[in-house]
């Protein structure tokens, strides 16, 4: 395996495990209550809910940025989706969208500087691969903040380590 393809196989498995701790997360929370689930809890984005929609409006943020349409929002804190099957749902399928854009994209693309505009409004560049690595990482910060909002509410929180993914594979 060169080292182009190792680099590509990893981006590919961030990607997956994306997607995959979203859905066992959201799974996880089909079983909490309305009381909890939209409750302030001590987390930066307030509740469990804001904290979902804040991953939602991330994750489209920086997919758009990638994709050369960048969406533009307010706040990272609006709310992009009041409704929770449908904030559920939307989060499910963004994996996909990743795994297609690191398989379509260039490798001297992926080797370069993404430019982007702030949710500021401010120019800005970073390096492509480690702009699209902190996208996963910043979701599983997320998700970390709700696994301790689950435990502070007395509700079992899945393992979402990603050697659990790899194990799995």
């Amino acid at each position: 395996m060169n080292k182009d393809s190792a680099l590509v196989s990893q981006l590919k498995t961030l990607a997956a495990y994306h997607g995959w701790a979203n859905a066992l997360l959201l799974r996880q929370l089909e079983a909490v209550a309305d009381e909890h689930y939209f409750a302030p809890a001590g987390l930066f984005f307030g509740s469990i809910h804001g904290t979902l929609n804040h991953l939602l409006l991330g994750d489209r943020s920086w997919y758009g940025r990638f994709a050369g349409a960048p969406e533009i929002f307010s706040s990272l804190a609006q709310e992009v989706e009041a409704r929770r099957p449908e904030l559920a749902q939307q989060l499910c399928v963004r994996s996909g969208l990743w795994l297609s854009l690191i398989e379509n994209t260039p490798a001297r693309v992926m080797a370069g500087t993404l430019h982007y505009t702030t949710t500021a409004g401010q120019p800005a560049a970073t390096p492509w691969i480690g702009t699209l690595t902190h996208v996963f990482n910043h979701a599983t910060h997320h998700r970390g903040q709700i696994s301790a909002a689950l435990t502070r509410y007395g509700y079992e929180c899945p393992e979402l380590d990603l050697i659990y993914f790899l194990r799995q594979a």
